[in-house]
């Protein structure tokens, strides 16, 4: 008689976002299927505006403000206040410029307003799943909008968590959100990705990507991880609730 409500989800997890920024919760909520509740908070990030207007090429500085005091400590808090089982940090950029060591750095601080409820980082989430799938060659696919900079940092971020990175750059796509298609994504990781390498991580939580995972497994058979994929797989493993997606990849079967 009752139609679902949302109020009976198992297991609720926080997403901060960059304030204009519909990616995160859009990609974990397709994912999620109501088995999981979303909720997110927004954090500043300067490099967008009002309606998800967006620079072609974002600049550093605002992608190190993203995780910089006070606001998305504050955002934390707010988020920790209902409750949820996990948090994640719904911004690749930010892991790839201030590093692993720096991502721990932010989670840990992050962590002390937070209740007790454990942060998760796309970074350190995307690292421990290509290690759960047993891959150490990969290939790393940045969104159209990270200039060669920040994608050589991306680089440098997994090879500091031991991976060989054979194949990396910026998908040569439209650099707007709204007008990434998944079957440009399709074409154009399919072409590039080498045979060599063992898996495959899109990153960019901005980056519509997840309605690929199972289309680019089939083509390349191997391994697709995204961001929004990576960090919901964390998050679910961090509060202890490993649940299995269909269709967004082997990731979730090996939970």
């Amino acid at each position: 008689m009752w139609q679902p409500d949302g109020w009976d989800a198992a297991v609720r997890v926080g997403v901060l976002a960059p304030h204009a920024d519909v990616g995160p919760e859009s990609e974990i909520n397709a994912m999620a299927r109501g088995a999981v509740g979303v909720h997110a908070a927004r954090v500043p990030f300067g490099a967008m505006t009002a309606g998800g207007a967006m620079d072609r090429t974002i600049p550093l500085a605002p992608v190190a403000a993203f995780v910089q005091p006070p606001h998305i400590d504050d955002a934390v808090a707010l988020l920790a206040a209902a409750p949820l089982h996990a948090i994640g940090i719904g911004f690749t950029s930010a892991s790839y410029l201030i590093g692993a060591d720096g991502e721990k750095d932010v989670v840990a601080r992050l962590s002390a307003r937070s209740r007790g409820i454990p942060v998760v980082a796309t970074g350190a989430a995307a690292a421990d799943g290509l290690r759960r799938v047993g891959v150490s060659r990969i290939a790393l696919v940045s969104p159209p909008w990270f200039d060669a900079e920040l994608d050589e940092l991306g680089t440098q971020y997994f090879q500091s968590q031991g991976f060989e990175v054979g194949f990396h750059a910026p998908a040569d796509l439209p650099s707007e959100q709204r007008s990434i298609e998944p079957a440009q994504l399709y074409e154009w990781a399919r072409a590039s990705t080498p045979r060599s390498a063992e898996a495959v991580f899109i990153g960019g939580n901005g980056f519509r990507s997840v309605g690929v995972i199972a289309a680019l497994e089939d083509a390349l058979g191997v391994p697709v991880l995204t961001a929004n994929q990576a960090l919901l797989w964390g998050m679910l493993r961090a509060a202890g609730s490993p649940i299995a997606l269909d269709g967004y990849g082997r990731l979730f079967t090996l939970s």
